[in-house]
């Protein structure tokens, strides 16, 4: 069964938190597919994984990319998996569809978006009811990740 986690973001940005989910993600010898919801928010990540740091950079391509198969990292707004990626993660609105397929998949949703926060929560339920192991983790007063289920 998949593994399902649930990032609710309160006190820091996607882009503060994705490259070190990615980062720990690679050290694992993952490859990632990362959706995002529109193509406009695809390309701001794409520069943002490039520069995010000044000593290190994030190896991705996206797709469509000639050399996006050589990359640990795909970034998509598509549902599919061309490479076999084992980890998922869905940002910025990308739909739950489906967990099936991947070692863990990893929901990261801005908690003060109320329609990102119904998404996730109806998202939660799915991931319950079809018997994944489903956990919850939430931004303490200083940024740091809590598990609250």
């Amino acid at each position: 069964m998949t593994e399902v986690f649930f990032y609710h973001l309160q006190k820091q940005s996607l882009e503060a938190v994705l490259p070190g989910l990615l980062e720990k993600a690679i050290e694992r010898g993952w490859r990632v597919v990362v959706e995002a919801g529109s193509r406009e928010r695809l390309e701001a990540l794409d520069a943002h994984l490039w520069t995010y740091r000044e000593d290190s950079f994030l190896p991705h391509g996206t797709a469509g990319d000639a050399q996006a198969a050589l990359q640990p990292i795909l970034l998509t707004t598509a549902p599919d998996n061309p490479y076999g990626a084992a980890v998922r993660f869905l940002v910025d609105g990308a739909p739950f569809a489906s967990a099936e397929g991947y070692e863990r998949l990893v929901v990261i949703f801005d908690g003060n978006d109320r329609d990102a926060l119904a998404a996730a929560r109806d998202a939660w339920k799915r991931a319950k009811a079809a018997g994944h192991d489903s956990t919850y983790w939430q931004q303490s007063e200083r940024g740091r990740w809590e598990r609250k289920a």
